[in-house]
């Protein structure tokens, strides 16, 4: 097994109601890569994620949000879920810290509703996008060209659709965040 993602740290950007494989599934593939994953959060301790709607197992944060720094880490990754995004999307530190990886041409990795947080913090304006199917009117709408394929690589920033799409998804996590730095990588397009 390669360790191509050694030295390389992934911050995971959750609060309570992620779709727990959406998170679980990508750290193992970074770490399995040699590379190591932060749990970034609102919350102070611990996150509970959800198996579709019913409860799931409780996580330990690594990162508190107010003390997280997109400098810290390597790329990030918004899991979906119905509560997570939500909650997130109106956290204004939440979308701040997405937006700096942005900023700072890190790759950024979202699925299924996860994009929504890309959207309120005006992000996806331009990108070449793709998420859960519920959502895929409103990244049109926030002016995203979106199609409904397994994974969308557009310059740095990775999304996909739902856990059936997890390897595909895992796949290009791991080679993106090895790649590192994309320079093409953009905060939007404006018309």
């Amino acid at each position: 097994m390669t360790k191509r993602a050694e030295n390389r740290t992934l911050a995971i950007l959750a609060t309570d109601g992620f779709e727990q494989v959406e998170l679980t599934s990508p750290k193992e593939a970074i770490e399995n890569a040699g590379g190591t994953c932060k749990i970034v959060s609102p919350n102070d301790q611990r996150i509970q994620g959800n198996k579709h709607r019913e409860h799931g197992d409780w996580f330990d944060v690594d990162v508190k949000l107010d003390e997280a720094k997109a400098e810290d880490f390597d790329a990030l990754l918004i899991p979906g879920g119905l509560f997570n995004p939500d909650a997130l999307r109106r956290n204004s530190k939440a979308l701040a810290f997405a937006s700096a990886f942005f900023e700072q041409k890190k790759p950024v990795f979202s699925i299924c509703h996860g994009p929504q947080v890309l959207i309120s913090a005006g992000l996806v304006n331009g990108r070449k996008m793709t998420g859960f199917s519920a959502i895929q009117q409103d990244l049109k709408n926030a002016g995203a060209v979106v199609t409904d394929e397994p994974v969308v690589v557009d310059e740095g920033l990775v999304t996909s659709r739902n856990p059936d799409d997890l390897g595909q998804f895992n796949a290009k996590i791991v080679e993106e965040i090895c790649e590192g730095k994309h320079a093409a990588q953009r905060e939007s397009v404006t018309a």
